[in-house]
């Protein structure tokens, strides 16, 4: 089943988000729309190839590393998540689907939270995480500004057992909600990624949602 990728900036508030977030969502920073039908930047030497599918959901489900594939971390829930370049610097929650088969979304606009059922940061795969544009109450959220970073913009991520993963942004992309690529944002990669991901794009008052989800692709790097 392909995962439906929610829609974070709205979740909370319902339709008390909807004033703040219509006035608030055009000065969030936005990628330029013509990078969407872009293809993303060919990767480098694959690390290890991952077994065929859409999305990677269980733990411990990526084919083990070659011993060459150093970038590979073991298996640990994230903690932390830093991108100094927009200021950022957030603690994660664990994140797994509602009943209709999409992704759950945090519970407030100060948290990013981690796709449990995927990848954890380090893993082979697209690690995903999520966090809030805006919100009625608080106002901008943690990835206001996820659609100002830019290619070699750095992202530490923190795990659980003390490690500390590095990534490296190579491409952001704002997709249309009507018009997701999925297999694009989750597919299989050749070594270790992260999918950071928010609401973007205009906001329709009639539906109370924002129309484009803002994906920023980065891949683990050497410390």
């Amino acid at each position: 089943r392909k995962l439906l990728v929610a829609c974070a900036a709205v979740a909370i508030g319902g339709a008390a988000c909807i004033g703040v977030a219509f006035a608030s969502q055009q000065h969030a920073p936005q990628p330029p729309t013509a990078t969407a039908s872009e293809p993303l930047p060919a990767a480098p030497a694959p690390l290890h190839a991952m077994p065929s599918g859409s999305l990677p959901n269980a733990p411990g489900s990526a084919v083990p590393a070659s011993p060459s594939a150093t970038l590979v971390a073991p298996r640990s829930a994230p903690t932390e998540l830093s991108i100094p370049a927009i200021g950022v610097h957030a603690s994660f929650v664990q994140l797994g689907l509602n009943a209709d088969g999409s992704i759950q979304v945090p519970n407030d606009v100060t948290h990013v939270g981690w796709y449990a059922l995927g990848p954890s940061p380090g893993q082979l795969g697209p690690a995903v995480v999520l966090g809030h544009v805006d919100s009625a109450k608080n106002g901008a959220g943690v990835f206001f500004r996820l659609g100002a970073v830019k290619d070699g913009d750095a992202v530490d991520v923190t795990l659980a057992d003390g490690a500390m993963v590095a990534f490296t942004i190579y491409a952001v992309r704002a997709y249309s909600k009507d018009d997701f690529p999925t297999d694009v944002v989750y597919g299989n990669t050749a070594g270790p990624e992260l999918r950071l991901i928010t609401c973007g794009g205009r906001f329709d008052k009639a539906s109370g949602h924002y129309l484009s989800n803002v994906v920023a692709f980065a891949r683990a790097t050497p410390h």
